[in-house]
């Protein structure tokens, strides 16, 4: 029995090997910035293009709205109406000057949220949903850890005033940013460059508070802040062509470095990376002659004018490698044959992630494994 809890593990540690192998970003180059930690990412597929102490615990400042608008979005009714609190108006920081007892739909909210930075918009929006801040900020990280998926990151308010364990990270915040940039409502709230503004307190129009969509070529969101402790803080998405980037600055030391970083970031995804597609229709051959094809779409990333090769090993996997084989993708492929898709199963239990020309050592450990239930 300890025999087989200990090659368990083994396995377990070998998965999690080749799958750092395969996922590992390619950073190796540095990139002079003003913020003190920063990620550029890949929206689509989720690459991290650059990092510069992207699991580094900072805080967020107003980022923090981008999660309370998504838990409004995907947890709330839009159509609702608010009715705001003294708590909510007496909320200290950047504001839409809501009054108490005013009553507002719960998208208006969200969008003075988000455009304008509203904090007082903030406070509504949690007491609404969960009646104070403490029980939503609940919310809010049930919702970061077991929805989206991230690891690091810990509210304790809804519009991201300093509080000691009020924390995030670059990661977290493009792993975020990348889940609620894929919902259609908030894809147009932080898209929004100006909006007519009608309150019992306040009539005018508000202007988003992220520059770059005036400046940046391409710039499609999404949030900026700031408190003292934090520094500025900036997340923001570009697109061109068929590519759109996420890039996270956090605490730099004014908005004009954090807007500089991030132009820099997008500057070198633009100019060194595009995006590539694999349709599901065209059809791969192993050395064997057995075909194969993806049951969808496949997207991935290479260098501008690097050469690229697809490779099918024997048991149906499709590699595909750049410049010094350096590894763009890989997924497994499914027979043409319908028929074919029993053996299927039962062959890629023993494929795993193995390369039959480049990944001997691999297939090594493989052997030992196999030997290992033979004789036990």
């Amino acid at each position: 029995m300890k025999r087989i809890i200990c090659l368990i593990s083994f396995v377990l540690v070998f998965f999690i090997a080749i799958d750092s192998k395969i996922k590992a970003a390619d950073n190796n180059f540095s990139m002079p910035l003003h913020s003190e930690t920063a990620i550029l990412m890949d929206l689509g597929t989720g690459k991290v293009l650059f990092n510069q102490n992207k699991n580094q615990i900072m805080y967020p400042a107003s980022i923090t709205k981008i999660v309370t608008a998504m838990v409004a979005i995907e947890e709330g009714n839009l159509d609702d109406i608010v009715t705001i609190s003294d708590e909510a108006v007496n909320v200290i920081g950047t504001r839409v000057y809501l009054v108490e007892g005013e009553q507002v739909p719960l998208l208006k909210l969200v969008q003075g949220l988000l455009i304008n930075s509203g904090n007082d918009a903030g406070t509504a929006i949690a007491e609404h949903l969960s009646g104070d801040e403490e029980l939503f900020s609940e919310k809010m990280n049930q919702f970061v850890t077991e929805t989206i998926g991230v690891e690091d990151t810990y509210f304790r308010n809804p519009h991201g005033l300093y509080d000691e364990n009020h924390v995030t990270t670059a990661y977290d915040m493009a792993k975020i940013t990348q889940y609620a940039m894929k919902n259609k409502t908030f894809r147009e709230i932080v898209g929004t460059k100006e909006m007519e503004w009608i309150g019992e307190g306040w009539d005018t129009v508000i202007y988003n508070h992220n520059r770059l969509l005036w400046d940046y070529e391409g710039a499609t969101g999404v949030k900026n802040g700031f408190v003292r402790k934090s520094g500025y803080t900036l997340v923001t998405t570009a697109k061109r062509d068929n590519m759109e980037l996420i890039a996270v600055t956090l605490n730099a030391p004014s908005a004009k470095h954090a807007y500089q970083d991030m132009t820099a970031l997008f500057d070198f995804g633009f100019e060194q990376y595009t995006t590539n597609t694999v349709s599901h229709h065209e059809p791969f051959e192993t050395e064997t002659g057995e075909e194969y094809q993806l049951n969808e779409d496949l997207v991935y990333l290479s260098k501008r004018e690097e050469e690229i090769t697809f490779h099918v090993n024997r048991l149906g996997r499709l590699w595909i490698r750049g410049e010094n084989n350096r590894i763009l993708a890989t997924t497994l492929l499914f027979p043409q044959d319908e028929a074919e898709l029993e053996d299927l199963e039962v062959s890629k239990t023993e494929e795993i992630a193995s390369d039959d020309h480049s990944d001997s050592q691999i297939m090594q450990i493989l052997s030992q494994i196999r030997a290992f239930f033979t004789f036990n």
